[in-house]
């Protein structure tokens, strides 16, 4: 996705408690790359806000009345495909943020988080799709271990050229599609066609697919 000609990442809330809204939009507000779109206080809302406004990010509560976050994720990704969804929860859920980062969420935060560090997984997931911390490891580690005998056996066969396993490498350390054609000396097209091509030959639908192959490889050490 393109950066804005403004240079600001264009964020939508969704949360039912408008003071938690109102929390984080002031939090946020002196940061000069983010610009909120709207709000809304559920997941009904937000897909009917959805259908006039483009947000790059979205920050969804899991929890909520009428339509709660994880029946709206999926939702959402219909709509906009290429937005980026960050959820919110007072817990620690481990297999809950596994479920929810397959089915299309790019990052996972406790809601008592400061300023600083929404900021940050805003930027992540804007630029570089996942936005990583204990919990999402966690959730990554865990996903894994409960599927390897039921989605991933026939991967044993699979083999990557040397320059696949770089840009799979790259992909988990966060690069961004420029950084790794920089990096390996190749077009930012040329990256995305190995990306597409490394779904393929792994049997992913996702980029949390891969790194979860990618742990399970050895490739990136959890």
């Amino acid at each position: 996705m393109q950066t804005h000609h403004n240079g600001r990442i264009k964020v939508l809330i969704t949360d039912d408690h408008a003071l938690f809204r109102t929390g984080v939009k002031t939090s946020l507000a002196h940061y000069p790359d983010i610009e909120f779109l709207g709000e809304a206080e559920n997941g009904m809302e937000l897909l009917s806000l959805l259908t006039f406004l483009h947000p790059d990010v979205i920050l969804l509560d899991i929890q909520m009345p009428v339509m709660d976050g994880i029946a709206t994720l999926p939702e959402v990704k219909k709509l906009l495909p290429d937005v980026k969804i960050i959820m919110l929860t007072m817990h620690d859920e481990i297999s809950m943020i596994s479920k929810l980062m397959e089915i299309g969420a790019n990052s996972y935060l406790i809601k008592n988080s400061d300023s600083e560090t929404i900021h940050e997984a805003i930027l992540s997931v804007y630029s570089n799709e996942f936005f990583f911390n204990e919990y999402t490891n966690k959730a990554m580690l865990n996903g894994l271990r409960s599927r390897r005998l039921h989605e991933v056996p026939h991967l044993e066969e699979t083999e990557l050229s040397e320059k696949e396993t770089l840009v799979l490498k790259l992909m988990c350390e966060e690069k961004s599609t420029r950084e790794i054609a920089e990096i390996v000396d190749i077009s930012p097209r040329t990256v995305e066609a190995i990306r597409d091509r490394l779904k393929v030959k792994t049997g992913s639908k996702s980029t949390a697919g891969l790194i979860l192959y990618a742990v399970k490889k050895g490739i990136l050490h959890a």
